[in-house]
């Protein structure tokens, strides 16, 4: 049983999800008295979640505001621009998806103990997020107000911009130590699924299985647009030539890894290798691949809107045009914000829900819902994250070099007349 127990351990996180779901099917459809009962699983696992995600995202904010430097490189910025840019576009496009193919999702919105009051308008919208702003540190800490979070961590990283480089460093070891605390919490994640699929399944009946089915189309779906339409015109756009081939070239050397690590971070070799392999300017690259594992983050952004508009469409709140436009851009700076670590954006999808007064107990079952469609979500998210990491730099590097060599040949050919 112990030798067992310990190949279990070794496995990678992604097939423990897996066998964590298939133990929930059967076992719900075995015993469903059980199977409600085992949901306390589901429970503390999601009440970690809970606990941790306002302090990991007060952390991650801070500390990359705090350790930025800006790079004397031009090429950096169009490189950065785009990033933006595609992150931007993929949560419009999910927006858009989202209002064509609503989704809805089973949720406990009772155990809340006040209903969900829809804002009325974008002006509502916009005076709850500046009064959601201005609260005590501790205080939003305290009660998950995500948006005072985020303001908090953005004044304190430029506070900090300023600092020694002993407290940089500092700053550094209490961000991943606490990133390494999700990491521990994560490694209960089977378990916890285990519950919550079980329970799920034994209280509303094996139709879940197709909502889930529905949910994790769309998102698919939406990440193939990016990278399949979006990202191959951005970098014609730049290269003026047919872009497929670099896009499949980075699709293949960079996304597949990509897909089976699910961690933008621990692709950057790749695609630094890649990168080499491509002929690329060193002095962009070397810099524009660790930004792009931290912000293009086009995956992250459709993963936070599509399972916030889940959510809306869920409690009957209604969008106007406006206020969808509002949420693509939170989504979107906090798809730059997600954690490098599996899973890392579906614990940013409570700051998004806080806009619209959506309690964070029911946002966190919304995040619940993410970790159990996360066997095929995360891993396409990172694919699409990492490859457009180097489509972009490489992009934006062949755009230069053809500069040059157009200047090279304009210089031999006037020569002549110049001579003269």
């Amino acid at each position: 049983m112990r030798k067992a127990y310990n190949r279990c351990l070794k496995l990678s996180l992604i097939t423990q999800i897996i066998i964590g779901l298939i133990c929930g099917v059967v076992f719900a459809w075995l015993s469903e008295s059980y199977a409600i009962a085992v949901g306390i699983l589901g429970e503390l696992f999601i009440n970690a979640l809970k606990a941790i995600a306002p302090v990991l995202v007060l952390m991650l904010i801070l500390t990359s505001i705090a350790s930025y430097h800006k790079r004397k490189n031009s090429n950096i910025r169009k490189v950065i621009v785009l990033y933006l840019f595609s992150t931007f576009s993929a949560s419009m496009v999910a927006l858009i998806a989202s209002y064509f193919i609503p989704q809805h999702l089973t949720l406990k919105t009772t155990t809340t103990g006040a209903s969900v009051i829809p804002p009325s308008s974008i002006l509502e919208v916009l005076h709850g997020f500046l009064i959601s702003m201005i609260t005590n540190l501790i205080e939003a800490l305290m009660t998950s107000n995500y948006i005072s979070i985020l303001i908090w961590g953005v004044g304190l990283g430029f506070a900090f911009r300023n600092s020694s480089d002993n407290t940089h460093v500092f700053l550094k070891d209490i961000s991943d130590a606490i990133t390494q605390l999700v990491c521990v919490i994560m490694k209960f994640a089977p378990i916890g699924i285990f519950g919550l699929i079980s329970s799920s399944l034994a209280s509303t009946g094996f139709h879940a299985v197709w909502q889930y089915a529905h949910l994790i189309s769309l998102l698919i779906g939406c990440m193939l647009i990016i990278a399949l339409l979006l990202n191959p015109v951005l970098v014609w756009w730049h290269i003026r030539r047919n872009p497929y081939p670099l896009v499949f070239t980075c699709l293949r050397e960079s996304g597949i890894t990509a897909f089976f690590t699910r961690s933008s971070v621990a692709n950057i070799p790749v695609n630094m290798a890649l990168a080499k392999k491509l002929d690329l300017n060193p002095n962009t690259y070397t810099a524009s691949i660790p930004i792009g594992a931290n912000i293009s983050m086009a995956g992250a952004s459709i993963t936070i809107t599509v399972m916030t508009l889940a959510t809306l469409h869920t409690l009957n709140i209604s969008l106007h045009i406006s206020t969808a436009i509002l949420l693509s851009i939170v989504a979107s700076i906090c798809a730059c914000g997600a954690s490098a670590i599996a899973g890392g954006s579906l614990l940013l999808i409570p700051v998004v829900c806080n806009m619209f007064g959506i309690p964070h107990a029911v946002t966190i079952q919304v995040v619940g819902i993410g970790f159990i469609i996360s066997v095929l979500q995360d891993s396409v998210e990172t694919a699409l994250n990492s490859s457009a990491g180097i489509l972009f730099t490489a992009a934006v590097c062949i755009a230069k070099q053809d500069q040059l060599e157009k200047r090279t040949q304009f210089a031999t050919t006037a020569s002549p007349f110049l001579d003269k």
